[in-house]
C-alpha cells in the first residue's frame, strides 16, 4: 500500500489495489496531454484530476516527460491490442488484409484521444517515444503477420508480386488516419459532415477496396485471381 493510500483511507474503507495511484495518474495524464498537448498540458491539473498527491507523480514518474512516454506506451499498447494478431494469423489472407484495414479505420473512430496523442508527438518529431524499448517493438509482430499474409496470397495466386509489408502498412493507417484527423478541416472544405456515420461507412469500404485493389492488380493492371479449383 503506498503512503498516499494508507493517508487518504478512512476507517472501514477498502483499500486500493495496488498500482491504482498509477492507473489513476495515467488516466488523467492521457486526457490532459489529448486535450492540451505535450507543451499545455499540466502536472497540477493531472493530480487534480487524479485525485492524488502531486509528489506521488513524481515518485512514480520522475518527470512531466517521462509521464508522457508512459502515457505513449499505453495508448501503442492499446492499438496493437486492438489489431487482434491471433485472428488475422489464422484468416485467409485477403480476409486478413480486410480484417487489419477495418480495425485500424475503427480503432481510429473510436478513439480521439489516439489521434490527438500521435498528432501532438509528430509535432515534436517523436523526440519523447524515441528511447522507448516497448514502442520501437510493439509493432514488429504485426508487420511479420503482414508479411506472412503477402506471402500466402502471392503463393495463392491471389495478390501481386511487389508488395513491401511496411509500405502496406503505412498505406493501411494513412488512409484510415488521415481522414478521421483531418475530417474536420476536409468537411469545411467538401462541405460535408465528415464524421457522419453513414459518410464514416462508406470511407471505410473505400479504405478497403483501396487496398485490396492494391494487392489484386499486379503493376502491368492485371488482375490476380485464385487458381481454378480442381474438380472433386
Amino acid at each position: 500500500m503506498d503512503a498516499e493510500t494508507t493517508k487518504r483511507r478512512r476507517p472501514g474503507q477498502a483499500t486500493r489495489p495496488p498500482g491504482e495511484s498509477q492507473r489513476r495518474i495515467l488516466a488523467a495524464a492521457r486526457q490532459e496531454f489529448a486535450a492540451k498537448g505535450f507543451a499545455g498540458a499540466r502536472t497540477d491539473s493531472i493530480v487534480r484530476a487524479a485525485g492524488v498527491n502531486p509528489n506521488l507523480l513524481y515518485h512514480y514518474f520522475g518527470s512531466k516527460e517521462r509521464l508522457f512516454v508512459a502515457v505513449m506506451e499505453d495508448v501503442y499498447a492499446d492499438v496493437r491490442a486492438h489489431h487482434g494478431d491471433l485472428e488475422l494469423e489464422a484468416l485467409a489472407p485477403e480476409d486478413a488484409i480486410r480484417r487489419l484495414t477495418e480495425a485500424t479505420f475503427d480503432l481510429f473512430v473510436a478513439s480521439d484521444d489516439v489521434i490527438r496523442l500521435l498528432s501532438t508527438e509528430n509535432i515534436h518529431h517523436a523526440e519523447h517515444i524515441r528511447d522507448s524499448e516497448r514502442i520501437a517493438h510493439f509493432y514488429d509482430p504485426l508487420l511479420a503477420i503482414i508479411e506472412r499474409q503477402v506471402e500466402r496470397g502471392r503463393a495463392l495466386g491471389v495478390f501481386r508480386a511487389e508488395v513491401d509489408a511496411q509500405e502496406l502498412f503505412i498505406t493501411i493507417t494513412g488512409l484510415s488516419y488521415f481522414y478521421l484527423s483531418n475530417r474536420h478541416t476536409l468537411g469545411v472544405i467538401l462541405r460535408s459532415d465528415l464524421n457522419a456515420r453513414a459518410r464514416r461507412e462508406r470511407r471505410r469500404r473505400h479504405i478497403v477496396d483501396v487496398v485490396l485493389s492494391y494487392l489484386r492488380h499486379g503493376a502491368d493492371g492485371t488482375q490476380r485471381l485464385p487458381p481454378p479449383q480442381n474438380p472433386a
